[in-house]
C-alpha cells in the first residue's frame, strides 16, 4: 500500500486509539482538563474521546476524509490547553514524566500538519 494511502489510516488509528483510551482509562485524561471548562472533567474526557472516535471514522472513510482531517487538525489545536495544563501540573514529577508531559507540547505541531496533509491529499481525489 502506498504511503499516501497508509497515512490517513494511520491517522485514523491514532485517533481511534486515543478515543478508546479516554473511555478505557479516563482518569489520566480527567486530570488534564483545564479548570476553566464548565462541568465535570469526566464529561470533557468522554466528549473528547467520542470526538476522537468520530474523527477516526471520518478520516478512515474516503468520502468524509477531507472534512474529518480538517476537523482533526482543529481538534489537535483545541486540545493544546490540556497539554499545557499537564506540563504545568507535572513540573514536580520525576524527570521522565516531566519530559513526557513537556514533549506533548511540540508534538501538536506535527499532528496538525499531518492532519492537514491528509486533508490536502483527499482534496486531490474529490
Amino acid at each position: 500500500m502506498p504511503r499516501s494511502e497508509r497515512s490517513p489510516l494511520l491517522l485514523a488509528g491514532l485517533l481511534a486509539g486515543a478515543g478508546i483510551a479516554h473511555f478505557a482509562v479516563p482518569r489520566p485524561f480527567d486530570g488534564i482538563v483545564p479548570r476553566a471548562l464548565p462541568g465535570a472533567p469526566r464529561t470533557w474526557t468522554y466528549v473528547s474521546g467520542a470526538a476522537e472516535l468520530a474523527l477516526a471514522a471520518g478520516v478512515a472513510l474516503p468520502r468524509t476524509r477531507r472534512t474529518a482531517a480538517r476537523a482533526a487538525a482543529a481538534f489537535f489545536v483545541g486540545v493544546f490547553p490540556a497539554n499545557v495544563k499537564m506540563a504545568a501540573d507535572w513540573r514536580d514529577r520525576p524527570a521522565p514524566l516531566r519530559a513526557a508531559a513537556a514533549g506533548r507540547l511540540p508534538l501538536q505541531v506535527p499532528l496538525v500538519l499531518w492532519a492537514r496533509s491528509v486533508a490536502r491529499t483527499a482534496e486531490g481525489r474529490s
